[in-house]
């Protein structure tokens, strides 16, 4: 049986981890990213609303498969966390703008709080094997 190392993977082009976790994790031939919230690369909550923190989680989310040498195009499946369920179809089309055809599986839950009490968190798995 073959042993799967862990493979750190971080970039300066998203928001360093603000606790004890990595922005991503690659095992095999999958990528485990972290939750990204809408803070930009120097770690600064974005201003704006639910539009606004969407596509920051996204630039994020796309900066840490970037590094790990990937795409959207990638991603099997998708967790989003909402502190606000009646924003959904805001968050869906904005979803659907970065998705395009692609269509991962995708989890979608309202929560109670959030970090830093953003509005939106998101996290995916990705799958490393390029086609």
């Amino acid at each position: 049986m073959t042993s799967k190392k862990l493979q750190v993977i971080a970039t300066d082009k998203a928001p360093a981890a603000i606790g004890p976790y990595s922005q991503a994790i690659k095992v095999g031939d999958l990528l485990f990213t972290s939750g990204q919230i809408p803070l930009d690369a120097s770690g600064q909550l974005v201003e704006g609303g639910i539009e606004e923190q969407t596509h920051q989680v996204f630039r994020n989310l796309q900066a840490v498969l970037e590094e790990a040498g990937v795409t959207l195009n990638n991603v099997v499946k998708a967790t989003v966390f909402m502190k606000d369920m009646n924003q959904f179809a805001i968050v869906n089309g904005i979803y659907s703008s970065y998705f395009g055809d692609h269509k991962p599986a995708r989890s979608a839950v309202e929560v109670a709080r959030l970090p830093k009490d953003v509005l939106v968190e998101i996290e995916l798995i990705a799958s490393t094997v390029v086609e």
